[in-house]
């Protein structure tokens, strides 16, 4: 995969990541006409106007997408966001003024640097000022930056998450998935054997002892987790097709993290149509659970060591 990956014409991606504190926030900025849909999964999720993205519902279209830290007190940054698209006259159109539509989910990293340090308003707008047609970095940023894995067996054996993306282009067709990978489970790669999860004190892979993943429950009940996926393609769909894709999404997850949809987990995938292309759904669908598995391996894989949270790439 480059390292650089040119997003869609018309998105934009900014992040607003506070690495003394362990968190941060990340916004994909839509073009207009971007459908969207969303499946969520787990049993603890954080989110808000994700009931607009169920088909029975008439708005159809989001302006941006936010993915944040901070569990439920990141969801203020969406204010930041709205108001920030408001004031570009961005947003559902009334005869008073527009209505920015902007779905927003939450990952649990209050367990990370500082408990009461979370993005608000204003880091939803420097996550938007910074906003760029392109993804240059993954790893430990934006939402990424507090994330971590392996957290079945308790915090002691844990690795850092991150924020990682990947894409499939075939002839003019593209899709492109963006992951903030915070999960209770452990990072596998495409053979099944552990990248990134929970370790014994001898580094050893705790799984190994225990394959089945018994919960430490009374070390995993007062934490909370969750992996947020966001795939966005120029293949032409309607609402109720972008609810399959983002529902298939959540097979790249289960093939990617052992356990998954867990009680300590709010695993959500949005999935973003904008274009004209023409695309058959099974394809661009199986394309987004491949892609929604390499995001998630590429979050791992760029994260950092911080916090005394040892990374893929070192202690």
């Amino acid at each position: 995969m480059p390292d650089t990956i040119r997003l869609l014409d018309g998105f934009r991606l900014g992040h607003w990541t506070d690495a003394v504190h362990g968190t941060g926030c990340t916004v994909l900025l839509c073009p207009p006409g971007t459908m969207a849909s969303a499946e969520v999964r787990g049993s603890s999720p954080g989110s808000r106007e994700m009931t607009l993205l169920a088909v029975d519902k008439k708005m159809d279209q989001v302006h941006a997408i936010l993915l944040t830290g901070g569990s439920a007190y990141g969801l203020a940054a969406a204010d930041g966001v709205m108001r920030w698209l408001e004031e570009r006259g961005i947003g559902y159109r009334t005869p008073w003024g527009v209505v920015p539509i902007v779905p927003a989910a939450v990952i649990f990293d209050l367990n990370v640097g500082s408990w009461s340090i979370r993005p608000g308003p204003e880091q939803g707008r420097l996550a938007c000022e910074s906003a760029e047609p392109f993804i240059s970095s993954q790893g430990s940023i934006g939402v990424g930056t507090g994330a971590t894995v392996g957290k079945w067996n308790g915090l002691e054996g844990r690795m850092r998450g991150g924020f990682g993306a990947a894409e499939w282009r075939q002839g003019t067709v593209v899709v492109q998935v963006l992951a903030a990978v915070n999960a209770v489970g452990d990072v596998l790669d495409e053979r099944g054997t552990i990248i990134a999860g929970a370790r014994e004190p001898d580094q050893s892979w705790t799984a190994d002892r225990h394959p089945l993943r018994p919960f430490a429950r009374s070390r995993v009940l007062d934490q909370t987790n969750t992996t947020l996926m966001v795939l966005l393609t120029n293949a032409r769909f309607t609402k109720v097709e972008c609810l399959r894709v983002s529902q298939r999404m959540h097979d790249g997850l289960a093939r990617a993290i052992v356990p998954v949809h867990s009680s300590y987990d709010g695993d959500v995938s949005f999935a973003l149509s904008c274009g004209g292309e023409s695309a058959d759904l099974d394809l661009v669908a199986e394309c987004g659970a491949h892609l929604a598995g390499e995001a998630i391996r590429n979050a791992v894989r760029h994260a950092t060591s911080a916090f005394g949270v040892p990374s893929v790439s070192g202690p």
